[in-house]
């Protein structure tokens, strides 16, 4: 039940899947606070330590039927979240009360937990995202061969296609996909370090005995499912690996608002459009437009993603020693919201992705008022075959051109510049070979087949390895 009394954040109640809100929901984090707990009592155990397989047994009865209200009132008695869980679960495992925890610190559980949380969460990322890539490349095939306006500067270049250009979306995606890929290699978990890292309490516990110590922490992390720990920490894991996250979602966000950009400006055009719906309505006042607004909604979501990067880079170099706790409330934000907000991205820029709308006459009107500039090199060229003068015919085409474009620009005309080549004699040579000199596909060079190549050597790979998680839909909540 919603409190519309309170502030509701929208990241949740417009935004985000619930896939990913339950990710870093507090249900998750404690219950791998407590098989945590369960793994460390295991491997302490196995190791010698006087613990039973009762007491192991009635941790587990429990490890997933957390009592929220009781630990509840245990923090606002002891004013730390862990101890408060500690004592909530020891409520429940009452035989296992005096070995839960047992050598370790807050961090042992807040930060691998926290370490499992992000690897999850890139993994739903790193599943939608190559969802976008797939939609975006059956639309590149879809309109390989179809001319467009290239732009530089946003003015009218050569020409290029509808799927070439989204080829260059796909490249971003690419990008991030591989940079997400060796983000995700390169995750370890904290291990169990002890408070400063040193491992002191363990070699209390064991004896002094390092093997011992070194085996407890491989066996803790195994039991996760995880192999590879940092090697050394302080109490916490290196902050700096927060800030490789945020920066690999940062990417990721500056490739869909590129984009959503891209989107925006073409529906301008009226060339191509995002879906809109029966009902939809794009202005309040104005009952006719058709806004570009789930592109500006992934423009103004990724704002905030790329953004967040600074923030975690302030945290990473604002560590005293082997760690100070203004760290804390601000990671609790920014690392979810960072994930919330680009799980909103993503799910938007499938929608979009999978139902762009491509006006095919318009591209065609706009190619046909530019490209009679843009074939005035072939048409010279051929001139000169015949025997012309190709400085004469440079100097004529110039003066051609400028009255032409003093028609369109001066008097909101159409460009006339193929009507007065057709009146001149100087390019008699030409004026039956115009419509074939001024073939749209004749300028587009080599995209349809880069389209083809770099799918086959770039995209499919990754759809290929990915195949399981593909047919995802975009969900857009509001």
């Amino acid at each position: 039940m919603i409190d519309n009394n309170i502030y509701q954040n929208p990241l949740i109640t417009r935004y985000a899947s619930r896939e990913m809100a339950e990710n870093f929901g507090d249900k998750k984090r404690f219950t791998l606070w407590r098989k945590l707990w369960v793994a460390l009592a295991e491997a302490e155990m196995e190791l010698g330590l006087n613990i039973s397989k009762s007491q192991i047994d009635e941790m587990k009865k429990y490890a997933d039927d957390v009592n929220f209200e009781v630990a509840e009132k245990y923090e606002r008695e002891v004013r730390h979240d862990v101890m408060a869980h500690v004592h909530a679960f020891g409520d429940q495992a009452k035989s296992a009360m005096p070995i839960i925890h047992l050598g370790a610190t807050s961090c042992f559980v807040d930060c691998n937990s926290e370490l499992i949380i992000l690897n999850d969460a890139l993994k739903i990322i790193k599943s939608k995202l190559v969802n976008v890539m797939d939609k975006l490349r059956t639309f590149a095939l879809k309109y390989k061969n179809m001319p467009t306006l290239g732009f530089t500067h946003l003015q009218p270049a050569q020409l290029t296609t509808v799927g070439k250009r989204a080829t260059l979306w796909l490249q971003d995606l690419t990008m991030d996909y591989n940079n997400l890929v060796n983000l995700q290699a390169s995750l370890k978990l904290r291990g169990v370090k002890g408070t400063t890292g040193t491992q002191a309490s363990f070699m209390e516990l064991f004896g002094g005995d390092e093997e011992k110590v070194k085996t407890l922490e491989k066996l803790v992390v195994k039991k996760l499912g995880y192999e590879k720990v940092f090697g050394v920490t302080g109490q916490t894991y290196p902050r700096k690996f927060d800030y490789n996250v945020l920066c690999v979602l940062s990417q990721i966000a500056q490739s869909a608002y590129k984009f959503s950009n891209d989107i925006r400006i073409l529906q301008n055009m009226k060339e191509i459009e995002e879906p809109f719906e029966k009902s939809q309505i794009g202005s309040s006042a104005m009952a006719y437009k058709r806004n570009p607004m789930r592109s500006e909604r992934i423009g103004s979501l990724s704002r905030f993603v790329i953004s967040l990067p600074t923030n975690s880079a302030f945290t990473a170099g604002t560590q005293w020693f082997e760690r100070t706790l203004d760290d804390s409330a601000n990671r609790r934000i920014v690392n979810a919201q960072a994930f919330l907000a680009l799980d909103g991205i993503l799910n938007i820029y499938m929608n979009v992705s999978e139902n762009l709308v491509v006006y095919e006459k318009v591209i065609a009107k706009h190619i046909a008022a530019e490209l009679p500039f843009m074939a005035t090199e072939n048409i010279m060229m051929e001139c000169v075959k015949a025997g012309g003068n190709r400085q004469e015919l440079h100097e004529r085409i110039r003066v051609l051109s400028m009255q032409a474009g003093k028609t369109v620009k001066e008097e909101g005309k159409e460009n006339n510049l193929l009507d007065l080549i057709k009146a001149d004699k100087l390019f008699a040579p030409v004026h039956g070979k115009l419509d074939e000199i001024l073939d749209a596909k004749k300028f587009i060079g080599r995209a349809p087949s880069q389209v083809d190549e770099f799918i086959k050597n770039e995209v499919d790979p990754v759809l290929r390895e990915n195949a399981a998680v593909l047919g995802q839909k975009g969900d857009v909540k509001v």
